[in-house]
């Protein structure tokens, strides 16, 4: 059978990848598929099991680059035939040997490859494309049913696409849009139904939409504003000459009147605890500023070892001056009663 990348001018000529070097190293680099063990006479002869080698060192005057020695690796890999397919998929469905699923995997990589390629315009990096979709192949022959008469490169196929499709769609933005399967699938076909339905003389409302795919109609909305949309950076202003960022545009959901009502209170109290101070001791400024107000509270022990008295006595002093504290907030400024009456 053909090599399906020969066709690619890309991918060949680069037969010096298998120099012959004593020096070179070839370490095993087998992929995980099952943790199932199986017993050593359920595993296949030695000379059946080929570990993806990967090579250290070579005497080209152009190092590789990773893509194309990878490529020269998996092509140890013939191929299967339909007959040698089919018995190792049985054997691995009856048994479960993780040798069967390895020289499965191994042998449809090229698969891999090959779909990975399609995106390259999408993704810049090929490799990340291909390592997700080698666990897309990894996970069809996990389910592969060789009964239902259908090859493995054709089920796996559509394995693969969507582990590609699900690492694109995951990391095309900062803000991740397609998180559930109802709104990748908006995203695949939303724009193509739409124009199907102009076509037809139908206008194309979040309800039609809706309807036709199954998903809720916020979904549909969701998804027709993150097309349209573009990430932007909360700290980046919004004009070169300007200080404005988004973050600043920001609210926390109250009404207006909310916050204005809440800043007008929180100066009226800021008046009061000012005068409040202006008849305590030392000692109860201190416990007021350093205990009462901070975030990050002086301990009774500190305290007392300045005023020379015991830690049980800064904290009768510290209750005394809080139940007065209260007792001045509830004459002078009743609606804050209820932060302190708790």
């Amino acid at each position: 059978m053909n090599d399906p990348l020969n066709n690619d001018p890309e991918l060949q000529d680069e037969d010096d990848l298998h120099a012959e070097d004593g020096d070179e190293k070839h370490l095993p680099l087998e992929p995980e598929v099952l943790d199932d063990e199986t017993d050593d006479e359920n595993h296949e002869p030695e000379e059946e099991y080929r570990p993806l080698p990967v090579l250290r060192g070579s005497d080209a005057l152009a190092p590789l680059d990773p893509l194309t020695a990878y490529i020269n690796e998996i092509r140890q890999y013939a191929e299967l035939s339909e007959e040698e397919e089919k018995e190792l998929a049985m054997h691995y469905k009856e048994t479960g040997d993780v040798q069967a699923a390895y020289k499965l995997i191994t042998n449809n990589l090229t698969l891999v490859v090959k779909i990975a390629m399609t995106f390259r315009r999408e993704w810049q990096n090929v490799m990340d494309l291909i390592q997700e979709g080698n666990v897309g192949l990894m996970k069809a022959v996990q389910n592969f049913d060789p009964f239902r008469g259908v090859r493995l490169p054709a089920y796996a196929s559509w394995w693969i696409k969507a582990y590609i499709l699900k690492y694109i769609l995951d990391n095309w933005r900062l803000v991740r849009v397609g998180t559930t399967n109802a709104r990748r699938k908006l995203l695949y076909n939303l724009q193509k139904e739409k124009a199907r339905l102009e076509e037809q003389g139908f206008a194309p409302t979040p309800k039609v939409l809706a309807e036709h795919f199954g998903v809720d109609e916020k979904d549909v909305i969701d998804v027709q504003a993150s097309l349209g949309a573009f990430d932007v950076s909360m700290d980046t202003p919004v004009h070169p000459d300007s200080e404005y960022t988004p973050e600043k545009s920001l609210t926390t959901g109250q009404h207006p009147a909310q916050a204005i009502e809440k800043s007008q209170f929180h100066e009226a109290l800021h008046e009061k605890i000012e005068a409040f101070l202006e008849d305590l001791k030392p000692i109860e400024k201190e416990l007021f500023a350093t205990r009462i107000l901070s975030e990050d509270p002086t301990s009774l022990k500190e305290i007392g070892e300045h005023y020379n008295i015991t830690r049980e006595a800064v904290r009768q002093t510290e209750q005394r001056l809080l139940n007065k504290f209260k007792t001045y907030i509830k004459e002078h400024l009743p609606e804050a009663e209820y932060y302190f009456m708790k």
